[in-house]
């Protein structure tokens, strides 16, 4: 990519502001310019708006989706830059029939996910939050904590980060099981856990956490039924994606009481809107999707987004998605 005009790049939902300072943005000129975005834009005709001046879009994780439509309005852009070598918000097939490049970035810190899903596991069973919130009005003791060595940890989704967090809850002391559409028992054994059937795994997990890639297999995998199976105290915590838990289902459950708590760090719309129950209900912790939004994972994409780029100008595009 060469030409006498400089290119527009802009880093979209940049919310901590620490984009800028993460790489070396300024070796990208004279033949770039580079604006940051902190904000999040939802709506499609002021995110278009707002995207009609540039030619590459770097994109942190799944944070704007880029459907087909979007691509359509932005006739300028030619290069889409994504943390990490893959991403369910960029319509694939309709940047290459436009000639967009979409490249990502490798590495990261793999124990970033599994860390935030042990700290939701156990602030959600001791009640961290509702303790502290307690403490900070003034006041003490609210509940009895639920100790998690002894009880059972089912894991849906046994891949890099489920082992991890498989792991975790074996040296915790606890009985970990797991099932997945592909997992086997000798891979299970692998890890020292148990293979059972999915309604067992919904039946018999005091805590049970998700792990599954998001795709038409696992969207809304998790629905009123397999909710329905669930132990009344037990847990449900999300560090996947959203929509493989169906939300109407799990508000349901939580305001009925028929699960003991969900911790959630995903959610089907992100940001989450103001007024959206898992804001509000008294058995959810919730995060605002920081399982990867770490020091180690930010010091290794940016300095890569910008590498990209470079190479899109060069002519030779790297790690094509």
């Amino acid at each position: 990519m060469s030409g006498s005009a400089a290119l527009n790049v802009a880093v979209l939902d940049d919310y901590q502001h620490v984009a800028p300072s993460l790489a070396d943005w300024a070796s990208l000129q004279p033949q770039a310019n580079t604006v940051f975005f902190h904000d999040h834009v939802s709506d499609a005709d002021a995110l278009a708006a707002r995207l009609a001046p540039f030619d590459a879009v770097v994109l942190m994780r799944e944070r704007t989706r880029f459907d087909a439509n979007l691509l359509a309005r932005l006739p300028r852009l030619k290069l889409i830059v994504s943390v990490g070598m893959w991403n369910a918000a960029i319509d694939l097939d309709a940047a290459k029939s436009r000639g967009i490049v979409v490249s990502g970035t490798t590495g990261g810190d793999a124990a970033a996910t599994p860390a935030l899903t042990w700290s939701l596991i156990l602030a959600a069973t001791r009640n961290l939050y509702g303790e502290a919130a307690s403490l900070r009005a003034g006041g003490w003791q609210t509940r009895v904590g639920m100790d998690v060595n002894g009880k059972t940890l089912g894991v849906l989704g046994l891949g890099r980060i489920g082992e991890a967090v498989a792991r975790i809850g074996v040296a915790f002391g606890m009985r970990v099981i797991a099932w997945s559409q592909n997992l086997s028992s000798e891979r299970a054994a692998e890890v020292g856990v148990q293979r059972v059937e999915k309604d067992e795994l919904f039946r018999e997990a005091d805590v049970l956490t998700i792990h599954l890639k998001l795709g038409d297999r696992t969207k809304g995998l998790v629905g009123a039924r397999e909710l329905g199976l669930m132990k009344p105290g037990a847990y449900l915590v999300n560090t996947s994606r959203g929509p493989i838990v169906s939300e109407d289902a799990l508000i349901e459950a939580l305001q009925e009481r028929r699960i003991g708590g969900a911790a959630l760090d995903v959610f089907d719309e992100e940001p989450l809107a103001a007024g959206h129950p898992f804001r509000f209900l008294p058995n959810v912790l919730a995060t605002p999707h920081i399982g990867y939004v770490t020091e180690n994972t930010y010091h290794v994409a940016y300095p890569q987004i910008v590498e990209a780029i470079r190479a899109w100008i060069d002519g030779a595009p790297i790690r094509q998605l």
